[in-house]
């Protein structure tokens, strides 16, 4: 890893904002997209960019917020990746997300979160904290291949039912569902069944596939030459250069996906998951002259 004083941490208005700690990621997943090319690395991508300055520069920007709103981490980069045990520097970021009376939504693959699990209590008894997992493949050995230096899917659903005891509301991505490889009912009906059983709020999928670009694309089908020989030329074939690669399956599953959601309570679009985790309540009302 490397250390940069960054020039600014915090992006959006009107009450959702959002941080990224960290570039680059440890974790090695296969389908990653934070590798493609439009991100505009300019250095390896498992050399990770530390924001060294990152909790100077968040309470910097949360001391002149007049409006409070949710804080969203971990669309680019893990932050509970392997660094973050030595660095706490999300644990630092979200001390002050508390301080200042913000709410926070973290989306990563890591149990390390748990380390932080009592702040996250804390934010959500004073304003709100969603916890986000991604959760791809039901499978150890096949998690093993995909997610290769994170913990796997049922450790997963452990943290996310580990959350649901302290009452700290979870969202699952179920995605990418990779095409000929994780795209089967079995997987999908075994990971939906553990999110009811941990109570999970809303759960994210994007039309059961894989969206590939440029940096992405090589990388994807390096691994897939390495682990799945002859699964390239089957993806070229169906797909040729596309960007959206449906599982042949997508139809299916996503009726499996609606029917569990809908018998269970929850939220299944992905407008819906995202509404309620950028919605901060006013827990706290101001006190009218009519209450007095």
């Amino acid at each position: 890893m490397h250390f940069v004083d960054a020039k600014g941490l915090l992006t959006g208005s009107g009450g959702h904002y959002g941080m990224n700690i960290y570039r680059g990621c440890s974790h090695g997943c296969i389908y990653c997209d934070s590798r493609s090319r439009c991100y505009q690395f300019t250095h390896p991508f498992e050399d990770i960019e530390v924001k060294q300055n990152a909790p100077e520069l968040l309470e910097l920007a949360l001391r002149s917020k007049r409006k409070k709103g949710m804080i969203g981490t971990g669309a680019m980069s893990d932050p509970y990746m392997h660094c973050e045990e030595k660095l706490r520097l999300t644990r630092k970021c979200l001390e002050i997300i508390l301080q200042y009376g913000f709410g926070a939504a973290i989306q990563t693959k890591s149990d390390r979160i748990l380390q932080d699990i009592d702040l996250l209590e804390e934010i959500n008894r004073s304003a709100k904290c969603v916890v986000q997992m991604t959760l791809t493949t039901w499978d150890d050995d096949l998690c093993q291949v995909l997610e290769p230096n994170v913990c796997n899917t049922k450790r997963r659903v452990e943290v996310l039912e580990e959350m649901q005891k302290r009452g700290i509301p979870t969202v699952v991505w179920l995605t990418p569902i990779l095409p000929f490889i994780n795209d089967t009912e079995e997987n999908i009906t075994s990971i939906l069944h553990a999110c009811v059983q941990v109570g999970v709020k809303g759960i994210i999928d994007f039309g059961m596939g894989l969206t590939l670009r440029e940096g992405d694309r090589e990388y994807y089908y390096a691994a897939l030459d390495k682990h799945f020989p002859g699964m390239k030329e089957r993806y070229i074939k169906r797909y040729g250069n596309a960007y959206e690669l449906p599982s042949p399956q997508a139809g299916e599953l996503t009726k499996i996906f609606q029917r569990i959601c809908k018998a269970n309570g929850i939220l299944s679009s992905p407008e819906d998951c995202f509404r309620f985790m950028n919605d901060l309540p006013e827990k706290y009302p101001q006190m009218s002259i009519f209450d007095l």
